[in-house]
Order: C-alpha cells, then structure tokens, then sequence
C-alpha cells in the first residue's frame, strides 16, 4: 500500500479527448442527468403523495428511483465538470468513495429488482396469501436486506479493488473509478482479486437473476391457466414495465462485470454510458407511460395543485377586495 502515497491522485482520461466533442456532450448529459433527477424524484414524490400508490409494488418502486438518483449523481457531476473544465483528476480518497458508493447502490438496484419480481409472483400466484406475504413489515425487511447485502458486498469490491499498490502515471481510461480500469493500474498480481469480484457479482448478479426468472417462469405458468383474455392481458401489463427494466440493467450489467479482464475495451464506456447515464432516466419513463395506476395518481396530483392554486388565488382576490373596501388605497 505504500505506492498509495507517493502520487495521491488518479486521472480520468473520460469519455472522448476530442475537444470540440466534448461541449455537445456536456450538454447532452447534462439534459440528462436533469431529466433522471426530476423523473426518479417527481416518481417518489408521487407515491409519497398519492394513497392509490401506497402499495408493496411502489415502495419497492420507491427505492429503486432513490438508489437510481444515488448512483446517477456519484457519476454524472464528476463527469460534467471533466467536460466542462477539463480538470479530469480525483484524489484517491474520492476514487475509493465513487466506486464503494456506486457498488452499493448498484447491488442494491439488483436486489430490490429481485424483490419486486417476488411482490409480482405472490400477487399474481397467490393473491389470498398477498396481504400476510409481502405486508409492510415484510416490505421494509426486504428494503433494509437489499442494503445490508449490498454494504457488506461493496466493503468486498472495494478492498479487493484498492487493496493493492498502483505506480505509474494512474490514468484511469474510464469517466468514472470502476473496477476494471483500477485494476490495470496495479503493480501487484491481480488474479485474486479479479476471481474474487467476479465470483461476488457472479453471486450478487445471477443470484438475484435467478429469481426474477424463477418468478416470472411461475408467474408465466400461473397466467397461462387464466380462461379470462382480459385477466391474461392485466396480468401481463402489470408485470411488462418490471421486465423492461430488468432487461436494460442487467443486459449491460452482465456484460461489463461477467466476462474475464482480458476481453474489457473501449467498448466498457459505451456500456458504462448506457447503465450508469441512461437507464436511471427511462425508468422514470419505463414505470410510467403504460402505467394506468400512474397516471391516475398524476391526474388527480395535477388536479389537486390547480385546485390549490385557484383557492389561494380566490382568497387572495377576496382579501384585495375586502381592503378595497374599507377604503385601502395601497402605498
């Protein structure tokens, strides 16, 4: 650990070394960066605020928006202010917290997947057991498990990826300290650790898989039985925006952190990009435009606003006319 001394400092070659691409791309990822933070808020806003919402599935869906903002915001500002201002170092103590903070929540992401996979099974295969099965205790258990096992995995992933010693230039070709890039840096044999973290995400990723295929494989068997079209297609909607999202994070998961070190390239900023930038804003998206619970829940919080701001205007105007009255002239 002593070479961790000697020069404090890693640098983040980012994205592109192009100048003239690197203002289009701070704009861009900055709208989207505004975008994730007011749709993954604007969603816990409204179940916060809508009864209708307060179901087990929208306090999974709750947490899953908050730990989107997380890992969203431990990557995105650095990023901008590289392409902003072209200040691409970090201490090492800000390496270590970016990638042990992104580690935990992006584990816990996986987690909370999988526990909302289990909140669709039990509704859809055993309705009459829903109510005991997944009650709000059950439903903070499950929250408080996901970030207890992704804490304890994230304290792993971080001493097995700085527990080495670096020399050299440290640069990081990457926007962001992930593991792999770290790793390249080492001077020490890295063998260990590697098989370490990867056998942790192997667990961590195609455990929590593991059951989201085992609950949709039952709930697929459960749906086919139904005689009702209709219930068929109820079935399948209220399950289509969870698969969407498992789709998308776990497709450039998996290919970023299960395969040897070997086979990692340029190719990892593009995938990087992908989970780390774009999937937390189409969640928001994801959840919302087929989601008829949603978008009742939006109508009646819009409705309810206007109705506010017509009575504060109301009483406003009749506070106006009463002074009117007495004769207030104003200053």
């Amino acid at each position: 650990m002593g070479g961790n001394y000697t020069q404090p400092r890693f640098i983040l070659l980012g994205i592109t070394d192009t100048p003239w691409a690197q203002a289009p791309l701070f704009g861009l990822f900055l709208l989207i960066y505004i975008v994730t933070l007011a749709g993954n808020m604007g969603l816990m806003a409204l179940v916060w605020a809508s009864p209708s919402l307060h179901t087990p599935m929208y306090f999974f869906l709750a947490h899953f928006s908050l730990a989107d903002v997380c890992y969203s915001t431990i990557t995105s500002p650095k990023m901008l202010t590289d392409l902003l201002y072209g200040d691409k170092t970090i201490s090492w103590a800000g390496c270590v917290a970016q990638f042990h903070l992104f580690a935990l929540f992006v584990t816990a992401e996986c987690h909370l997947l999988a526990a909302m996979a289990y909140d669709r099974h039990v509704a859809i295969c055993h309705p009459l057991r829903y109510a005991l099965a997944v009650s709000p205790r059950a439903c903070w258990r499950l929250v408080a498990c996901s970030y207890l096992v992704a804490s304890l995995s994230a304290l792993l992933y971080t001493g097995c990826t700085f527990g080495g010693s670096f020399c050299g230039r440290r640069q990081l070709d990457h926007f962001f300290c992930d593991t792999s890039p770290v790793l390249r840096l080492a001077c020490s044999d890295t063998r260990g650790c590697e098989l370490a973290i990867f056998a942790l995400a192997a667990s961590n990723g195609l455990g929590t898989a593991g059951v989201i295929l085992l609950s949709y494989a039952r709930i697929l068997h459960t749906v086919l039985g139904l005689r009702s079209a209709p219930s068929r297609a109820r079935a399948f909607r209220t399950c289509a925006a969870h698969l969407a999202s498992v789709s998308v994070f776990y497709g450039t998961l998996f290919f970023m952190y299960l395969q040897p070190a070997s086979r990692h390239g340029s190719r990892d900023k593009v995938a990087s990009v992908f989970y780390t930038v774009v999937s937390p804003m189409l969640n928001p998206f994801i959840y919302s435009l087929r989601n008829k619970e949603v978008k009742v829940a939006l109508g009646k919080c819009r409705r309810r606003v206007l109705d506010l701001c017509r009575h504060r205007r109301a009483a406003a105007r009749g506070i106006w006319e009463s002074w009117n009255g007495l004769g207030w002239k104003g200053p």
